[in-house]
């Protein structure tokens, strides 16, 4: 299978905090599999920007590493590492101050896209944006790309987006989650919208419920004191987890366009019931044999953050009155596993008798590891002795798909950030949709405030706690098993 792999306009991309840890890991190594696979035109350019001294030889020697580190050993060719790194520039940047903004400024060419992607704490928003329109970096066709969290509640939140909106205006802003980027996610709107076997069911009428679960084996992982003040309610909930609720359940946009998608997607948010304390379960990982838990990981021994939390929740309209949709996301669990389950309901009646084992057809977007489709039918079991039914997955495992000849599938910073070079909103999100998702989660945040409630413990490497299981149990229902 080959891969169509369209060249983007000539740019300058200006990384702030192009030191930092997300640059290192994510940015410019994509950036690379952008160029290797020949997306980057040649008149392309990458500036880092940060507070470290040094110069640009230091800073290739910097990204090298990056390569090294985190690209597949099969796609590090020396020769094109080394083309790759005579597109880099490198100036040492005051966020704060005047230091290195007028040699930015000088280096910046006219006639190609100049994109400016803030790879920093949000704290330095603010002063990024108006030393950019101050020194006259930035132009009314510029293209900023902000990194969550999108505020810490609404009232922040709204302050952000007021705060950008002195100098950008919304088309703009390109408030990055990396989720949407997935190959899975895209893939779900095109199993939605580009087939009629799915969207007729699409509904109440056949969808018994959906579930939506993020995994994760790791803890905290270095994060503590940012993680100790958000939670997973804050850090996936209100975003990764909302963005994927909204692409299920909205409705058919009228085109494939930026605001129309994101047009349904704040339908879907607005509709969002409030959710009752008994349909929360909070939990937060303690320590077993020998290894530290969440309190420890986070320095502090009174935290009542937690790092798992469940939850069901409703959509209030025609659409899905009645069916329920199961969120759920914690650190470490069992496995590392991202997906999305949409269970449908039972025929209303069976022609094989009452002694046959019925199990309903579920659909499975597997976001990651190995990204893929898998629709579950029930068939007959292969052999004499009757009719007898056997439930089997319809797989469409990408990696299996596209064969060891075919493409690799970019990684989602790789995608989003061609997008943002494009001038593609389509899978970012809008200001007003940041504030509806914050303005849905604040009261259930507050009251967990107010009654000083405390998380449940539950062990490392399991699903998550008891009470989560029971959130499905009393309905009749059961999570799927987190497997990896």
């Amino acid at each position: 299978m080959v891969s169509r792999v369209i060249p983007v306009d000539p740019f300058d991309l200006v990384i702030f905090g192009g030191t930092g840890d997300l640059a290192r890991r994510k940015i410019l190594p994509g950036l690379y599999r952008r160029f290797l696979d020949g997306q980057m035109p040649p008149e392309a350019r990458v500036i880092g920007a940060a507070r470290s001294e040094m110069d640009e030889d230091g800073y290739r020697d910097f990204v090298r590493a990056a390569i090294e580190e985190f690209v597949d050993a099969r796609r590090r060719d020396p020769e094109r590492i080394e083309a790759f790194l005579e597109r880099l520039g490198y100036v040492a940047i005051d966020a704060r101050g005047t230091g290195g903004w007028q040699e930015l400024r000088d280096r910046m060419r006219a006639g190609v896209v100049r994109a400016f992607y803030f790879s920093v704490a949000p704290a330095l928003f603010g002063d990024l944006a108006e030393r950019l329109h101050g020194f006259g970096i930035a132009d009314g066709d510029s293209r900023l790309v902000v990194e969550k969290p999108f505020g810490h509640d609404l009232a922040s939140a709204r302050a952000l987006n007021t705060t950008l909106a002195a100098h950008f205006n919304e088309a703009q802003i390109y408030r990055i989650d990396h989720y949407l980027g997935k190959e899975t996610v895209q893939n779900l709107m095109a199993v939605r919208f580009a087939n009629i076997l799915f969207e007729p069911l699409w509904n109440a009428q056949y969808v018994d419920h959906v579930q939506i679960t993020v995994a994760e084996t790791v803890g905290v992982d270095g994060r503590g004191s940012y993680y100790d003040q958000s939670g997973a309610m804050r850090d996936m909930v209100q975003n990764h987890l909302m963005q994927l609720l909204c692409l299920i359940a909205m409705e058919p946009p009228n085109r494939f366009d930026p605001d129309a998608v994101r047009d349904e997607k704040l339908k879907v948010i607005r509709a969002l019931d409030p959710v009752a304390p008994e349909d929360i379960v909070r939990g937060q990982y303690g320590a077993v044999g020998g290894q530290p838990g969440y309190r420890e990981d986070v320095g502090n021994s009174d935290s009542r953050t937690e790092s798992y939390v469940a939850l069901r929740v409703h959509v209030s309209n025609w659409r899905w009155k009645g069916t329920p949709f199961y969120l759920r996301t914690g650190k470490r669990l069992r496995a590392r596993s991202s997906e999305i389950a949409i269970t449908f309901r039972e025929p209303p009646h069976s022609i094989f008798g009452e002694d046959e084992r019925w199990k309903e057809n579920v659909l499975v977007i597997r976001l990651q590891p190995n990204e893929g489709i898998k629709l579950r039918v029930m068939i007959k079991e292969p052999g004499p002795g009757g009719m007898r039914l056997v439930n089997v997955p319809l797989d469409m495992s990408f990696a299996e798909a596209l064969g060891e000849g075919g493409t690799d599938i970019p990684d989602a910073y790789e995608r989003l950030i061609m997008d943002v070079i494009r001038g593609n909103q389509t899978l970012f999100m809008r200001g007003d949709e940041v504030e509806a998702a914050w303005a849905w989660t604040d009261p259930v945040i507050a009251e967990w405030v107010d009654a000083g409630s405390r998380p449940v413990s539950y062990d490392p490497g399991t699903s998550g706690p008891e009470d989560a299981l029971m959130l499905m149990h009393r309905d009749g229902r059961r999570w799927r098993e987190i497997t990896p």
